[in-house]
Order: structure tokens, then C-alpha cells, then sequence
């Protein structure tokens, strides 16, 4: 297998036009042609996660965590980051990032911790704005099953838990085939109505130009008529944290001693424990401090995340509880979400955990 077909694959679920604008989710090390022998899972890539796909043959290191944020001037192996990338140019060893994109995905980085917690009805705490576009397309009254069809399979049509969704209103449409043209009805010079159905559909911004593709080639008309525009509304399944339910309150203090054991957490700073009970939770894998308004807004108990600043945590404001249980502690199961993700689609690649613990923190 082609190292681009399984980021083809990766970016189909998680589309690096998702990723926060500081971010550099994507391939930042290798050909995409090369051919696969393995990949290495992690949460970061450092020197010794090279090491290790060296040791298991793998030519691919999947990481959540850029290695890269930024450009380099030079590659001198002067810190940890050339060094790094230079074993991996070495060793031809191919180095994938899946960060923000993977964290805005709804069944991504937040899902699998929603999962471990033992949530229930889990939902995006920010969903996204500014990502939709509706797509409007003019089809003859013969072809709208063909086309409609085409449309839903690239991936037009979704509303929240809905696939398929559609609306169409009937008309006549006008067109005059001009010289040059090689007109599916009508005759050139004359004028044709045509009884028409108007569709329209929601489209991910990032899947409009295949669903445009898959539409015209089943579209009957040399020169399909179609609308795209944006749309405000939010997409409640692209977006920043999530929030969900415990099946029934549990004691604040028998939480956090949850908490603590799922993560394997050295310490859990927290504020004051404004709450008897927790059972409506928000939360954020890594750094995700700029959700607490969000968490406060849709009552939440409690908001789990890492990265917490001192001067942020006065921030709950006797409203919320806020548990930092640490950036590596909070996403550390991403690699197991990659991981079954990898193996699903492609149950016969050679797909490795890391057992490389590579938290630069230590607790004593």
C-alpha cells in the first residue's frame, strides 16, 4: 500500500481544512508514493519513537503531535526536533501528523475520552461555524434519483444524526443552445424549456469539490447550473471539546478518583469542589482553557482539560469545577483510536502501538 492512500484515507475522516489555523497536521516527512511497511502509532513523535519504528520496521510514525509547528532555517541536529526529523530522512521513514483536525473531528480525540469516562449522549461543546455550504443544483425531472444518488454518496446531505437530507422544488428551466455548444435536449438557435427539479443539499466545505465531481458526472447537461454558497449555520459535528451525561450522578470526590485511575494521572489540580454530585461533564483533550465559557454556558459540572494556567483556574468563579488532569493524560488513548481506525479499514497493514511512554513530565 501507497503511503498516500492511507492519508488519503485519514484526511477522508479528519480533512487537514479542519486543523486550527497554527497548526501542521499533515505529512511533513516522506514521499507520498512511497510504499508501506508498517506504521508506528503515538501521541508525539521524538527521537525515540524513530527509533522504535526502526526496531519494528516500520517506515511510517503516525503521531497526533506535529514534530514540526514551524519552519526551520537550518537542519543541524542542534535540538530535538532536527534531530528527529534528520534519523527520520535517514532511516526513509515517512512522519504523518493528525492534531487539531482529529481533535475537531466528532468521532476523534474527544469521543475516545468521552468513551474511557463512560459518558452518554455526548455532543461537540463548540461546534464550528462557517464550514457548510449549501449546494444547489437544476436537474431534469429523468435524472434526479441518478443525481441525488451522486450527491449522497460523495457526501452531501448530512444534518447532525441524518444522512440524505434533501430539498427539491419543481420548475421549468430555459436555455438557448449557442454555436459551439452540443446541446443533451433541444436544438441549437432555439430556445428549450425543460421541466427541472431544484435540489439542494448541505455540504462539508471540505468534501464540496468531490461532491461537485461525483454530480456532474452523472448529470445529463454539458453545462450542469448550480449554486454553491456559504452558510452560517454552526455543524454540531465538527468542533472544539464535548460534553455529555453520567448515567446517574456520582460523588464529586468518587469522580475524581475515576478520573485519576482512567487517565492514570500522577496529580489532578483542581479548583474548589463547588458540587456534591457530578454528572453532566465538558471536556477538551489537551490545552482547552478557551472552552471554560462554553462548559459554564451549557451547565456543566465540571470541566476536564489540561494546560490549566494558575490566574485561569479563578476563572470557575464558585460555577464549575475545573480539573486539569494533564495534556499527555488526557489524549494518551488517541494512539488507540488511530489505531483501530488503521485497522478497520486496512485489517491486513502492519499498524503498532507505541510502548514508548513519551510524557516529558514527571511527577514526584
Amino acid at each position: 500500500m501507497k503511503l498516500v492512500e492511507l492519508t488519503n484515507y485519514l484526511e477522508s475522516l479528519a480533512p487537514l481544512s479542519s486543523q486550527e489555523s497554527y497548526d501542521n497536521s499533515g505529512l511533513i516527512v516522506g514521499d507520498p508514493q512511497m510504499e508501506l511497511t508498517g506504521a508506528l502509532v503515538s501521541l508525539d513523535c521524538i527521537e525515540s519513537i524513530v527509533d522504535e519504528a526502526i526496531e519494528k520496521k516500520c517506515n511510517l510514525v503516525i503521531a497526533h503531535h506535529p514534530i514540526l509547528f514551524k519552519g526551520l532555517k537550518r537542519l543541524n541536529g542542534s535540538d530535538y526536533v532536527q534531530r528527529t526529523i534528520l534519523k527520520a530522512i535517514k532511516n526513509d521513514i515517512a512522519l504523518y501528523a493528525i492534531h487539531t483536525n482529529l481533535d475537531n473531528f466528532r468521532f476523534g480525540v474527544n469521543a475516545e475520552i468521552g468513551k474511557r469516562i463512560g459518558l452518554e449522549n455526548i455532543q461537540v461543546l463548540a461546534p464550528k461555524k462557517d464550514v457548510l455550504t449549501k449546494l444547489v443544483v437544476f436537474v431534469p425531472d429523468e435524472y434526479v434519483e441518478n443525481v441525488m444518488s451522486a450527491l449522497f454518496e460523495a457526501g452531501a446531505g448530512s444534518i447532525g444524526n441524518y444522512g440524505e437530507c434533501s430539498f427539491s422544488t419543481s420548475g421549468t428551466g430555459t436555455f438557448l443552445p449557442m454555436e459551439g455548444s452540443d446541446p443533451f435536449i433541444g436544438q441549437k438557435g432555439e430556445r428549450e424549456n425543460s421541466l427541472e427539479t431544484k435540489i439542494e443539499v448541505l455540504v462539508s466545505k471540505h468534501r464540496l469539490n468531490a461532491v461537485v465531481r461525483a454530480m456532474k458526472e452523472v448529470h445529463p447537461y454539458e453545462e450542469v447550473a448550480y449554486e454553491a454558497y456559504p452558510i452560517l449555520n454552526e455543524n454540531n459535528f465538527e468542533g472544539a471539546g464535548m460534553i455529555g451525561m453520567l448515567s446517574e450522578p456520582m460523588a464529586t470526590k468518587d469522580f475524581l478518583k475515576h478520573l485519576k485511575s482512567t487517565f492514570n494521572c500522577g496529580i489532578i489540580r483542581h479548583t474548589e469542589l463547588v458540587g456534591d454530585t457530578v454528572q453532566r461533564v465538558a471536556y477538551c483533550g489537551g490545552a482547552g482553557s478557551f472552552l471554560l465559557k462554553n462548559a459554564i454556558s451549557q451547565e456543566a459540572d465540571i470541566f476536564i482539560t489540561g494546560d490549566y494556567k494558575y490566574h485561569e483556574f479563578f476563572d470557575a468563579d464558585k460555577q464549575i469545577i475545573i480539573a486539569d488532569i494533564g495534556h499527555y493524560e488526557s489524549e494518551q488513548y488517541t494512539s488507540n483510536l488511530l489505531e483501530g481506525i488503521l485497522m478497520e479499514k486496512f485489517p491486513k497493514f502492519a499498524v503498532h502501538l507505541t510502548g514508548v511512554n513519551t510524557n516529558p513530565i514527571n511527577y514526584f
